[in-house]
């Protein structure tokens, strides 16, 4: 069994990285390796704050490498992917260069618009790359590295979460309620999910933190609104009490790596309404159906009448193409290479 150290500027979070890192995590314990976790912020064996987002101060070479030192991989989770902290991820170029590590990248940095001209990642023989979908791993084929695809996976049998329980917390009775399951920054297009519940007369309830300074552009739009918006999880529910409590899932982000919510919420048998994003292609090739943001009267006409049918279809596919039982054996062949 292998020493594996998973390394990310932060875990343990509610954004996506760290909820696929975790996934990972799980995997490779699951066939009997042992894992540390090393993070700039969150819940980590060890959290170095110069690994974190934006920190202001460049990790040490030694320390980084002193707690790397015993780890016959190292796993690298997004951090050599966006130039977030350079300084972070300019010493994990230096302490990993003649080691095996594999970098897990949930997005490239020319995938967002202020950063489109930055250059690919570094390589080496003793580095793999794996990527969350075809669209990244083509891209850095176009700049010259080789990567594979490991798309993220999901329990098809999640919890069934508390529907009524969550809604009294939410103080709900019989109101339609539509669920964003992001955290609140620009990418996310908060102002169409109002819209949203706009035109289906619905509560509106965001369940993610407000980052990256967006917070004074989020309290405008919700000033604007007539629409009633609930936000954050209550204590003592969970994000599968959420989905059990909302009529509709609304995903209307310009840009994601993946998109999450996209398959939780096929396992939580809910509909789903979504923005055309570029990787949401990738999703909708395997067969899924989902609703557009502009069919507002066919999405009405589904949750006056929902057909089970369409969650039968959704679930089975992703029980057979992602299926988190099927990830470690996934990665398996990443680790013996």
């Amino acid at each position: 069994m292998a020493r594996l150290a998973v390394v990310s500027f932060r875990l343990g979070s509610f954004d996506g990285v760290s909820i696929e890192a975790q996934k990972w995590i799980d995997a490779f314990r699951s066939r009997g390796h042992e894992v540390l976790t090393l993070a700039g912020d969150g819940e980590a064996d060890v959290v170095m704050s110069e690994l974190a987002i934006r920190a202001s101060k460049a990790p040490d070479v030694d320390q980084v490498s002193r707690v790397l030192e015993g780890a016959d991989l190292v796993v690298v989770e997004n951090m050599v992917s966006l130039p977030l902290n350079v300084a972070a991820r300019d010493v994990l170029w230096r302490v990993l260069d003649q080691r095996a590590a594999l970098f897990h990248h949930h997005d490239l940095a020319w995938q967002r618009p202020e950063w489109i001209g930055e250059p690919a990642p570094l390589d080496r023989p003793q580095w793999r790359h794996v990527t969350i979908n075809d669209l990244s791993r083509r891209e850095l084929f176009d700049r010259g590295l080789l990567a594979s695809t490991i798309r993220n996976a999901f329990d098809p049998d999640p919890p069934p979460g508390r529907r009524e329980l969550t809604r009294q917390a939410l103080g709900l009775t019989d109101e339609r309620l539509v669920l964003l399951p992001t955290r609140a920054i620009a990418r996310k297009n908060i102002a169409a999910a109002i819209r949203l519940a706009e035109d289906l007369h619905a509560v509106l309830w965001l369940l993610g933190p407000s980052e990256d300074g967006y917070e004074p552009h989020l309290e405008s739009l919700l000033a604007g609104t007539r629409v009633v918006v609930r936000r954050g999880l209550r204590e003592g529910f969970d994000v599968h009490d959420a989905y059990a409590a909302c009529d509709l899932v609304v995903m209307p982000s310009t840009w994601e790596g993946f998109g999450n919510p996209v398959l939780e919420s096929v396992t939580h048998r809910r509909p789903l309404c979504v923005y055309p994003y570029p990787v949401l292609e990738e999703i909708r090739s395997f067969g899924f159906h989902f609703f557009g943001l502009g069919n507002v009267a066919r999405v009405a006409a589904f949750l006056d009448a929902p057909d089970g049918g369409l969650f039968d279809h959704n679930l089975a596919i992703a029980r057979q193409h992602f299926n988190i039982a099927d990830l470690p054996a996934r990665l398996a062949p990443l680790l013996e290479t």
